[in-house]
């Protein structure tokens, strides 16, 4: 049977972190088996569903490279909905509903006090049909639950291993609002099945949903996929990160400046026994990918960490994935692979060429320390002009050694910090050659 796997996000937003975890490992997981991913856009929600966020959802798939097979709408699918509910309807398994969001409210919080757990109490299910007409003539709209058999509900998850879930204990879901709004729990259910879906791998915070839906789509005569439910992101410090989401969108991740491999990398392995550690292809993911080494904690996710994995990609860069970003920096063609070379080295994000390119090109601010000043202007006048070559930090260095009788770090970091502004960087050896100004000769 060919493995068929589904992202399924609402275009009601941008996707962040939390949401590539539920995309990427269904989307592993079908290029393992060179299977299908469906990308499903849970679009029933015609007030907040955008076309917009639609568009971005697709774009941040691209710039990571999770390509899907096909896309699915599920505002294209309504009359599938209807006609499910119809059958669910014929066999008494889907009843309808009048009690008003304040009455429910007010059940609930009795049941609490009561130290019982709030589950609906299928008043619904006594009403006539007398008494139902009565209530519409009252201006009351009718909403659909689904009627679960109050048996025990168990699956063997990918993750999480043996779940036994007491339907008595879940109340009956509703399926479809009064104002005839499919929710997700049932179009997902019959999306599941009439797309085929083998495979589905989401948050474990659906993990009640999921033991509902098990019995909806046995209820249509479908068969479960299997499930797993990866582990929740916190914060570093392990606090709650749903309050932060909206700062670590995808796209937000990319304007920072985050290289897609990073964050793949990291959300591949985050939360399993296996080391993080770059991989460049999707492929290497895939082939190292298994949902048994992941664990039920909730897992830590710290931004900072895609910042070491991105330098050690943006290292790993050929010249020609960067010729054109360091061309229009104004670096000259002759000198611009050794740029990448030096640059390279010395750099977390790409942006981050642009210092490089602005102090080869315009000099930097020279750091004299007062102990320095004499020293360094003594230097900088048996310090030629521009252009430099391959020779000329050596020359220089012992002229300048010959000259003041300094050695060692107090020869080379004043000279390094006056002609840079800087004590770390290249080896001054290699830079030198690429500086067009040095603004220390005055």
């Amino acid at each position: 049977m060919t493995t068929v796997t589904r992202f399924a996000p609402s275009p009601t937003g941008y996707i962040h972190v939390g949401n590539l975890r539920t995309a990427l490992f269904n989307y592993l997981i079908a290029r393992k088996s060179g299977g299908t991913f469906i990308l499903r856009l849970d679009d029933t929600d015609q007030e907040r569903s955008k076309q917009e966020y639609a568009d971005a959802i697709m774009e941040d798939l691209e710039w990571l490279g999770l390509t899907w097979d096909r896309v699915e709408r599920q505002s294209d699918r309504i009359d599938r909905y209807e006609a499910a509910a119809e059958s669910l309807r014929r066999t008494g398994k889907l009843y309808e509903c009048f009690e008003s969001p304040t009455e429910l409210d007010l059940k609930r919080k009795k049941l609490l006090n009561m130290h019982r757990p709030p589950v609906y109490d299928r008043a619904s299910l006594k009403l006539t049909d007398l008494e139902k007409e009565r209530m519409r003539e009252e201006g009351r709209e009718g909403y659909w639950r689904f009627l679960l058999d109050q048996t025990r509900i168990e699956w063997t998850d990918g993750i999480l291993g043996d779940i036994s879930i007491d339907a008595g204990s879940v109340s009956d879901p509703v399926l479809i609002r009064a104002d005839g709004q499919v929710l997700y729990t049932f179009a997902s259910s019959v999306d599941d099945i009439q797309m085929g879906v083998t495979h589905i791998v989401r948050g474990a915070d659906h993990v009640t949903n999921t033991a509902t839906q098990i019995q909806i789509i046995e209820a249509l005569g479908g068969k479960p996929p299997a499930f797993a439910h990866h582990s929740l992101l916190t914060g570093a410090q392990g606090e709650e990160l749903s309050k932060r989401l909206g700062t670590l969108s995808l796209r937000d991740l990319r304007a920072n400046g985050i290289a897609p491999e990073a964050l793949l990398s990291l959300m591949a392995r985050l939360g399993s026994s296996q080391p993080v550690e770059l991989r460049m292809s999707l492929d290497e993911l895939a082939e190292g990918f298994d949902l048994g080494q992941f664990g039920a904690a909730p897992t830590k996710f710290d931004a900072e960490d895609l910042i070491p994995l991105t330098r050690a990609r943006n290292q790993q860069l050929p010249y020609t994935a960067v010729a054109d970003r360091i061309r229009h920096l104004g670096i000259p063609d002759a000198q611009a692979e050794a740029f990448w070379a030096v640059a390279s080295k010395n750099i977390d994000k790409l942006d981050d060429l642009q210092h490089w390119a602005d102090l080869v090109l315009e000099g930097a601010d020279p750091v004299i320390d007062a102990e320095d000043a004499e020293f360094v202007a003594t230097a900088l006048q048996m310090l030629p002009p521009p252009p430099y070559g391959a020779q000329s930090w050596a020359d220089w260095t012992a002229a300048v050694k010959e000259a003041t009788g300094r050695k060692g770090k107090g020869l080379f970091m004043p000279l390094r910090k006056a002609l840079t502004g800087q004590a770390h960087g290249p080896e001054m050896a290699d830079l030198m050659p690429l500086l067009q100004k040095v603004r220390a000769r005055g």
